[in-house]
Order: structure tokens, then C-alpha cells, then sequence
């Protein structure tokens, strides 16, 4: 709201509206209350009755609309690691529904502190692993060997374009394309093709074609098969896109899960005033299968403009989400 430049009564509060992307939530109180309790042969006398209505799925947009006073519509978005996107078209489809006048739409991961979800990627073979931790999440490597958890959130104001105009706001950018869709395939393995039909469904709602896409901050985790159907679904729609350029951001700041999305948005959103696009860092040895026209590696590159980031989150249980940004020029 700070960065907005917002005054929370600008508009009014009950229509404002608070949409979060989450992967899981209420693991790491419950694992904490678990062992709290085991210290005292788990008596449930000491398990806090604080637990409900912080582990309940609407806690953290609820908490957002209790700490600004905001009375209009908050739930989450639980769409796996595609929620921080769908959050994100969420509030765009809000917007234009006329439901609210603003949403407030990101995500958010508390997942370092939980036990299990650590456990449960080392059990599926996915956990990533290096003897330098700075090295361990390297997407399209041939040593790549599983994701890095991080944690962190991210929220956007969105606001109609009039309105956002109207009170001076800095725009960041225009969401101007966005899909979601499934695979209905697998509930672990992606699928190249239901990616690939995602990213064109999100062209063509934006009116736009593959080569107008400056930037595609990819989705890949650093799971083998992950980035390559990923690799194989961008060669399917940006195959004569000679001028688009391709990052990974999670190189960077590891696996955000439901944040991820608008965390790595957020890391590329600079691109439209600098004109750099970020690398792809800890890449020695590229996976052939991985390999494409100017994938930006290990060092930054700078265009000579950058007008469009489309943006790819993908998540268990075959949920496909894509975000396309376009430079705001008067």
C-alpha cells in the first residue's frame, strides 16, 4: 500500500477486494502444536485454541482485510504452485466483473518451516541437493537433482487503468493476457501440451503473438522431467519467436510455491525501466533437452527495450497458470 502511494480510503472499503494464492497452509502451526504437546505425552490441554483460526484457508487474506479495515470480499486461491498467477487473474477478473473497484492479489509460503513438505519431496526423489547450498536449485542443468524450498510473499494493488491514472499512481504494468487450465493427466508429472495450450490461450486474450513476448520467466523447479516439458512447451508456441529471451528466476530466490508466481513477476517487473533481463544462474553443464534459443544463462543481458514478460506457474495436480505483463506507456 506504501509503494501504491494508497490511502486505504480512497476508495471505498467494501469494495475492495483480497485475494491470496497459497500451496499449503497451517502445516508448520500444526507440526509446532504436535511437538509442543509431545512434551507433555500429548495432552490436547496445552494445544493452543488459537490453532482454528490460524490454520483455517482464508487466514491470511482475512487477516489483511482485519489489519487495513478492509469490508469487502477475502478467500484463497489454493491452486498449488500456480496460485500466485491465479491469484493474480483473480483480481483482474474481479475488476472487470465490476465486483470490486481493487483487489489486493498475490501470495504467500510459509513452507521453510515445515517439516513435511521437505520430507515429502525428499521421499518423491524431487528435493534438490548440493554441497554448496548457493548451488543446489539449478534449473536446466544436467545435474539438476530437485527444488529448493523458500518461502516469502508478494501483493499487488490492482486497480483499472482510469482510476490508477486518475489518482497518479506509478503503474508497473498492465495485465493484458492470462489462462488457466489442466492437464487432467497426472498428479505429479506435467504435461508439455496442456502448457503449451496454456501460453497461447494467454496470447490470445492479449491480442498478441509469439514474437511480441520480450521475456518468459519460466516455471522450472529443477526437477528433471519438470523442465523439460516446460522446455518442450515453450519450443511448441515460441518456436519462431527469434527475439524472445528466457529466464528463471527460482535459479535466484529457490521455490516459493504459492508465492512463487508473483515473487518471480515481481524480479522480472524491473526489465520494463532497465532493459535487463536476469539469468538463469548455476547452469555449467545445459541439459540438451533444455536447450533454446536465447536462454539467458549465468549472466544478465540487456535488451534494447522490453515491452511484454509472460509469466509461467505450474502446479501439482496438473494446474497450469499464465500471466502476461505489458510496459504501461501513455
Amino acid at each position: 500500500m506504501a509503494d501504491a502511494a494508497l490511502d486505504i480510503d480512497y476508495y471505498d472499503r467494501s469494495r475492495i477486494g483480497v485475494y491470496v494464492g497459497l500451496t499449503e497452509h497451517g502445516t508448520v502451526e500444526t507440526e509446532n502444536e504436535i511437538f509442543n504437546i509431545s512434551q507433555y505425552n500429548y495432552d490436547v490441554n496445552y494445544w493452543t485454541h488459537h490453532h482454528n483460526p490460524r490454520t483455517v484457508l482464508n487466514n491470511p487474506p482475512g487477516e489483511i482485510t482485519m489489519s487495513l479495515g478492509i469490508t469487502g470480499p477475502h478467500y484463497t486461491i489454493g491452486a498449488a504452485c500456480a496460485a500466485g498467477n491465479a491469484s493474480l487473474i483473480q483480481g483482474v477478473q474481479m475488476l472487470r466483473l465490476g465486483e470490486v473497484d481493487m483487489a489486493l492479489a498475490g501470495g504467500i509460503s510459509e513452507s521453510t518451516g515445515s517439516f513435511g513438505i521437505f520430507a515429502s519431496f525428499k521421499a518423491q526423489g524431487a528435493l534438490g541437493e548440493a554441497e554448496d547450498p548457493r548451488k543446489a536449485c539449478k534449473p536446466f542443468d544436467m545435474e539438476r537433482n530437485g527444488i529448493v524450498v523458500s518461502e516469502g510473499a508478494c501483493i499487488y494493488v490492482l486497480e483499472r487503468l482510469e482510476k490508477a491514472l486518475e489518482r497518479g499512481a506509478k503503474i508497473y504494468g498492465e495485465i493484458v493476457g492470462y489462462c488457466i487450465n489442466s492437464d487432467a493427466r497426472d498428479f505429479v508429472l506435467p504435461y508439455d501440451k496442456r502448457q503449451a495450450e496454456c501460453m497461447q490461450q494467454a496470447l490470445n486474450r492479449a491480442g498478441l503473438q509469439p514474437a511480441d513476448i520480450d521475456i518468459i520467466n519460466t516455471h522450472a523447479t529443477g526437477t528433471r522431467q519438470g523442465d523439460i516439458e516446460e522446455c518442450k512447451a515453450i519450443r511448441q508456441v515460441f518456436g519462431e519467436a527469434p527475439a524472445t529471451y528466457i529466464n528463471n528466476t527460482k535459479s535466484n530466490i529457490g521455490h516459493a510455491m504459492g508465492a512463487a508466481g508473483v515473487l518471480e513477476l515481481a524480479g522480472n517487473l524491473p526489465a520494463f525501466e532497465d532493459n535487463m533481463v536476469h539469468p538463469t544462474i548455476n547452469v555449467s553443464n545445459l541439459d540438451p533437452e533444455c536447450a533454446l534459443p536465447n536462454m539467458v544463462l549465468n549472466k544478465p543481458t540487456k535488451l534494447k527495450s522490453v515491452s511484454t514478460i509472460l509469466n509461467n506457474s505450474f502446479g501439482m495436480v496438473g494446474i497450469n497458470s499464465v500471466i502476461i505483463v505489458k510496459k504501461y506507456e501513455n
